[in-house]
């Protein structure tokens, strides 16, 4: 069984996605963003969602990744490219290793700026904890201090061990802060991994660390 046939058996998963054909760099951008945003992944380009492989016109597919990677991603998503002959047909695999740079945002029409995680086999705008946290990561080990333990703190901590389901604004509501309070703290709890956040069809929540290990 060829290399990418062993792939394809995985499905499309957080670090794996399928692409018939490309020619939306805007919309490809969101997914190189959202993989160097998390663990990284790859791209199978000329694979149908249900994992038949189409092949593709690779120079023409490159231009479009290219394309995404300079003009819409910043900073800048590196990726590396491969084509792969499948009984006859290319597939182009593009790879996207995590970022230490992050966060990485996707131009949109308008020129705004959009970071995006991976969740699963979506990728998801990151709201402004995750954002904080990424840039805390990015500073390094002295940024992101955990002032002392105060009652605020406590009132997280109890929010999290409640089994409520925890947003920014329950979180603000129940401690009595600021949204720009509220934003640091999660975050610093988030790049301390006292935390961790998750996702769901009503938006981002947050919960004890070990609900949760996809992100």
């Amino acid at each position: 069984m060829h290399y990418i046939e062993k792939l394809i058996k995985e499905g499309e998963h957080q670090q794996q996605d399928f692409k018939f054909r490309v020619d939306d760099a805007r919309k490809i951008a969101k997914t190189l963003v959202a993989f160097a945003n998390t663990d990284g992944g790859r791209l199978l380009i000329g694979v149908k969602d249900n994992g038949r492989i189409a092949g593709v016109r690779s120079d023409e597919e490159y231009h479009v990744i290219e394309s995404a990677s300079q003009m819409y991603t910043t900073p800048e998503v590196g990726f590396t490219a491969t084509i792969h002959d499948v009984n006859g047909k290319q597939v182009l695999e593009i790879e996207v290793e995590p970022s230490s740079e992050r966060p990485h945002y996707a131009i949109d029409e308008t020129k705004k700026e959009w970071a995006y995680f991976r969740k699963d086999d979506e990728n998801h705008p990151a709201n402004g904890v995750i954002i904080e946290c990424w840039k805390m990561q990015a500073e390094g080990s002295k940024s992101a201090v955990l002032a002392q333990y105060n009652d605020v703190h406590r009132k997280l901590y109890d929010l999290i061990n409640s089994g409520e389901r925890v947003t920014i604004s329950k979180f603000i509501k129940t401690a009595g802060i600021s949204p720009t309070e509220a934003r640091k703290i999660l975050a610093t709890f988030l790049r301390w991994e006292l935390i961790d956040f998750d996702i769901d069809q009503h938006g981002i929540f947050y919960t004890d660390i070990a609900e949760n290990h996809d992100l």
